[in-house]
């Protein structure tokens, strides 16, 4: 008889593959931006990235197919599209080294609860609807921020772009500290 495996220890489903395939766009997006300096097309690439984070967690529920790796898989490739799209737009003076710090130093904070994560036996944090507010509002400002720096566009790109980054930075920092709060609650089974 065969042993029956854990559905979430599958790694062959829709939503891994659409973060698999997000994952190889940050190398593309990184040339469009750096090197050819195509901005509309990276601006494209950005939205159909920012689509497919949305849709890669909406067919895991609807199709009951959340795994392990998709658990690590999405974040890591969100955390990853945001890190080439600051160091890209940084580099091409788009925005300032001081967001691009902030931002990161949110990372460093998160990274420094990992030991305690593992000690309590989580594998990841778990997903917030601010964290993914914030992240879907960073994913929105950046292109919009670069897509700022194209002609025929410009001004109003430009101020949605900062109003999604600031707003999406406030966010991403309010779900970082909530993240904090989580790790270092007090567990409920040991309470009376």
């Amino acid at each position: 008889m065969a042993e029956r495996r854990d559905p979430e220890d599958r790694i062959l489903t829709v939503p891994n593959a659409l973060s698999a395939l997000r994952l190889l766009g940050v190398p593309v997006f990184l040339w469009l931006v750096l090197v050819v300096q195509a901005d509309v097309a990276a601006f494209v690439l950005l939205i159909i990235a920012g689509v497919t984070d949305w849709l890669d967690g909406y067919l895991a529920r609807r199709l009951d197919q959340r795994t392990r790796l998709g658990v690590l898989l999405d974040p890591l490739v969100d955390r990853l599209y945001i890190a080439a799209v600051l160091v890209g737009l940084a580099i091409r003076q788009i925005v300032p080294w001081w967001l691009v710090a902030i931002l990161v130093l949110r990372e460093v904070m998160l990274l420094a609860l990992v030991p305690r994560l593992r000690r309590t036996g989580r594998l990841a944090l778990p997903v917030t609807y601010v964290g993914k507010t914030g992240t879907f509002a960073l994913m929105w400002g950046f292109p919009l921020l670069l897509l700022g720096h194209v002609p025929t566009v410009g001004v109003v790109a430009l101020w949605l772009g900062w109003g999604f980054a600031l707003w999406g930075t406030y966010l991403y920092w309010w779900a970082g500290l909530g993240y904090v709060r989580e790790v270092y609650r007090p567990s409920r089974s040991a309470l009376p």
